[in-house]
């Protein structure tokens, strides 16, 4: 039996995860709406039209939730400030129906996280039914891949003749000598970050061309060969194991260099993009205990951090960067007295 407690104070948790949805939502209803004008593909157009509803009933709902509690509503991002409708097409109708593939995975592994830090009774259903759209936008994107015969499987095991158990410490090494094969749960991390990094590599290519400032341009390129570095790091590992890589996505960006998105807008989504690397790098090293690739993701996590803080410093040089739920500073309250 649900306890109806909405009458509550909403937690710093379910403030944050709120807030974070908010800028998220709003950010992603600029793209989605450019992206539905530029679209050809019907079918394509279809599922972009389904996320921008779910963004925009996001938005809606949490307007309502923090007007109850007399919250701040986020800035965030609009239409009229951070995105041109009319500009030209920057991205395929393939590259995009890819980047609504992530969307719905991003989706179900954020929404799932903040279940159960919402025990306020609305929030957590909030949260529930984004997790439902998530798996359902995430099914309408994949088989929508499939009919059009660009969906990536990833690569297939063995079937082994029985069950077995590790018997020597070198089932953990990886420096020297003979490497075992890869393990079922380092290959899908290994594709995975692969997969998002060449679509990460792309992204950035499409928002040096369209940017404003020099500054934000040679950071979206500096990215780009980040990207690309980490994509050959990984291919490398899987090709030594003879598993093949999914294709780069750079043949996805048109030659587009009118203004398309505000450099606010693309400085949020690229700095968003580190932080969801360093949170997969984080689980895929736990995953892997081969040590070598253990390695690579503990090298690669502190590469991305260096250029994470540099993106948040260019945010803030030029008030970018909103500022986010937080405690409190008693020192600062009491030197106003």
């Amino acid at each position: 039996m649900a306890v109806d407690n909405q009458d509550a104070r909403l937690t710093a948790s379910e403030i944050t995860n709120l807030w974070t949805t908010y800028m998220n939502d709003s950010g992603a209803i600029c793209q989605l709406k450019f992206f539905e004008e530029k679209c050809e593909d019907e079918d394509i157009k279809t599922v972009i039209q389904q996320a921008i509803t779910l963004s925009e009933s996001h938005i809606d709902r949490i307007t309502e939730i923090f007007n109850q509690e007399n919250y701040p509503i986020p800035h965030g991002f609009k239409i009229e400030e951070d995105v041109d409708l009319t500009a030209t097409r920057l991205f395929t109708d393939s590259f995009v129906l890819n980047y609504l593939e992530q969307l719905g995975i991003l989706g179900l592994n954020t929404y799932s996280m903040s279940l159960p830090y919402s025990p306020r009774q609305d929030v957590y259903t909030f949260f529930s039914n984004c997790l439902q759209e998530s798996d359902q936008l995430l099914r309408q994107a994949t088989d929508t891949l499939m009919e059009k015969g660009i969906f990536n499987r990833g690569s297939y095991l063995p079937v082994p003749e029985g069950i077995d158990f590790v018997q020597k410490q070198s089932f953990l090494t990886g420096y020297f000598g003979n490497k075992r094969p890869l393990t079922g749960p380092e290959i899908t991390n290994l594709e995975g970050n692969y997969k998002r990094n060449a679509l990460g590599t792309a992204i950035l290519i499409g928002f040096s061309q369209v940017a404003n400032s020099k500054e934000v341009r040679e950071y979206c390129l500096r990215g780009k060969e980040i990207a690309k570095k980490h994509c050959e790091i990984f291919g490398s590992v899987l090709g030594d194991n003879d598993i093949d890589i999914t294709p780069t996505s750079e043949t996805e960006v048109t030659d587009s260099t009118t203004y398309t998105f505000s450099d606010k807008l693309m400085m949020f989504y690229t700095t968003s993009l580190i932080a969801i690397s360093v949170g997969y790098y984080g689980a895929s090293m736990s995953m892997s205990p081969r040590r070598d690739v253990a390695v690579h993701y503990d090298r690669l996590i502190h590469e991305t951090l260096l250029y994470a803080e540099d993106g948040a410093n260019i945010m803030i040089k030029h008030g970018w960067l909103e500022e986010r739920p937080r405690a409190l500073d008693r020192e600062e309250l009491a030197k106003k007295k």
